[in-house]
């Protein structure tokens, strides 16, 4: 069997579950069905509304379409005979009104079934491999909601049956971690039809983990030489205008309100109001570099079926810096910039990243030759940090390049955490300009860098990579102490209290439940340790110490103990 990419084995198996569905559903009209990141989907029409049952139906004729090894013909065609073969398929003959005149019109035949299509394609479907399907859901035409609403059928393909089978098991691990269903286990955030959708609602313990990071990334950005700013959630329609928002963004951002006869509107962005912060002032280069970042708030409008839990909101909290500096700087800051991102990616648990480059992309703004410097800037950053990067060509923002950072949790999954942003445009339309050391004013150079991506989002992948067992640093209840029976109480109190004077979050279960309940709670809540007071324990002033990862430690001294928590602290990725 030739070897063909993963993309063109899902495009091509997308095709051969539309030639199932055609078979068992001769009424369907067809939209779209490209392959994606983990697998495929084809978009369908019909009356028939399908369940679990059917796709099991669909995947069992795909296997013996796939076993007839039929071959995938490619033709050209004329726009005029296209409709002729498109006839009764109202979304397909959109389709081919998109493509523009003078462009090849291609299709591609799979016995029986007939498919618009650019493809490439493997050469039969024996190539194909293993396949299966995953999920059907609603999907409006061209997610446009004003469209109909289309049933999309998800799945996956893979070379080859152990490939497939490796993967399902990951997903089963994922839906075990799922970070909505423990966020509502752990008690840790939660939404609300009465606030809106995709606007999170932080619970206690949840909202004491975030702020234990943002205590922790405060803290950090100050020893690497940033300075933290704090702007507003408004800004007049003018800033937008400056900035291109209104121009490139507005069908992300919500509609303005009016305060004293002036339009303003929620930012979908920090960098204005930064550049603002630089612009109050004449600037010499020896300020350069500026170093400013914040957790600044920002909404945009995202739809209603794309929103995923913490995943995907509307509004969130983004770690934004943005480096101002002279362009002789701008090497060194960017591997600067690198260097931190990863140290603080690793601090939180996630050792294997590796790094993607962007370039300049067809329509870019700027001159070629400072694109150049900035491509190279940022590949001589990865390599001194001693990474490998995959490059995307012309995969840059139309602004500047940038450095993606990805990282892998701790079932395989790889999620895009850090960005690292050249801009070209922003210093152009705001006018931004520093005295140089000849006395002239100079375009500065400006670099945008989300670390972690948004407080949200990091945040429900932190929970999926620990499984809710969230290391002791991070653990809202680092420790509870369990006494056996009323007697061991007083002294299961002092404990507490004492714990908590040495910086632990300690608390008590003084319910009249049994041990062996107070132990299985305990546990369903992760909790990092478990202190047992019993009748001899107290008598000694000790305690029954169980590690959530070490197991049964024994009785301990109290003071042995904290000292042992305390070296855990100590690293924070345990």
């Amino acid at each position: 069997m030739a070897n063909f990419d993963l993309s063109t084995i899902r495009h091509s198996a997308a095709h051969v579950m539309a030639a199932a569905v055609k078979q068992l559903y001769p009424d369907a009209k067809f939209d779209i069905g490209p392959s994606t990141e983990n697998g495929f989907y084809y978009d369908f029409d019909m009356e028939h509304h399908l369940v679990t049952e059917d796709l099991k139906a669909i995947e069992k004729l795909m296997k013996k379409l796939i076993g007839r090894k039929i071959a995938f013909e490619r033709f050209e065609t004329s726009r005029d005979e296209a409709k002729k073969l498109l006839e009764g398929q109202t979304y397909k003959l959109e389709r081919l009104a998109d493509i523009e005149e003078g462009s090849p019109i291609s299709f591609y035949r799979t016995g029986d079934y007939l498919d618009l299509c650019r493809g490439p394609h493997v050469d039969n479907t024996g190539d194909i491999g293993a396949v299966k399907l995953m999920s059907v859901a609603g999907s409006y035409f061209r997610g446009d909601e004003k469209n109909p609403m289309l049933q999309r059928v998800y799945g996956t393909a893979f070379a080859t049956q152990e490939e497939l089978d490796a993967y399902l098991k990951q997903m089963e691990e994922a839906a075990k971690r799922d970070h909505r269903k423990l966020g509502t286990e752990l008690d840790l955030f939660g939404f609300s039809d009465n606030v809106g959708p995709g606007l999170v609602l932080w619970h206690p313990k949840g909202a004491l983990i975030r702020h234990l990071m943002e205590t922790y990334w405060k803290e950090e950005h100050y020893k690497n030489g940033y300075q933290l700013l704090y702007t507003p959630h408004i800004g007049q329609s003018l800033l937008w205008e400056t900035s291109g928002h209104l121009d490139f963004y507005r069908e992300g951002m919500y509609s303005s309100m009016e305060i004293d006869e002036r339009n303003y509107y929620v930012k979908p962005m920090n960098c204005p109001f930064h550049i603002e912060v630089y612009r109050s002032k004449l600037r010499s280069y020896r300020e350069l570099p500026l170093r400013w970042a914040e957790l600044g708030t920002v909404y945009r409008y995202e739809k209603s079926g794309a929103l995923h839990g913490l995943m995907r909101v509307r509004g969130f909290t983004q770690d934004d810096s943005h480096i101002i500096c002279t362009p002789e700087s701008i090497e060194d800051e960017i591997a600067e910039v690198l260097r931190f991102s990863l140290a603080i990616n690793r601090s939180f648990g996630f050792t294997d990243i590796k790094p993607y480059l962007s370039t300049r992309p067809a329509k870019a703004v700027g001159e070629p030759e400072r694109w150049e410097k900035a491509i190279d800037s940022l590949r001589k950053a990865v390599d001194k940090c001693g990474l490998q990067c995959e490059v995307d060509e012309g995969g840059g923002a139309f602004y500047g390049p940038k450095i993606d950072l990805k990282i892998k949790d701790a079932i395989g999954r790889e999620w895009q955490t850090t960005t690292i942003q050249f801009d070209f445009n922003l210093p152009e339309r705001f006018d931004m300009t520093y005295i140089g050391k000849d006395g002239q004013k100079h375009r500065p150079y400006m670099v945008h860098r989300a670390l972690l991506g948004s407080l949200e989002r990091f945040f429900g992948i932190l929970v999926e990579h620990y499984a809710g067992a969230f290391p002791l640093w991070l653990a809202p209840e680092q420790a509870r102490i369990l006494p056996v029976s009323e007697a061991q109480l007083d002294k299961a109190m002092a404990m507490r209290d004492a714990m908590r004077k040495q910086g632990f979050r300690v608390e008590v279960d003084d319910q009249s439940a049994g041990l062996g309940a107070k132990i299985r709670a305990a546990r369903q809540e992760r909790l990092p340790y478990i202190l047992v007071l019993g009748e001899r324990e107290a008598a000694s002033d000790e305690v029954a110490v169980r590690s959530r990862r070490e197991g049964e430690l024994g009785s301990m001294k109290l003071d042995a103990l904290l000292k042992k928590m305390a070296e855990e602290l100590a690293n924070k990725t345990i």
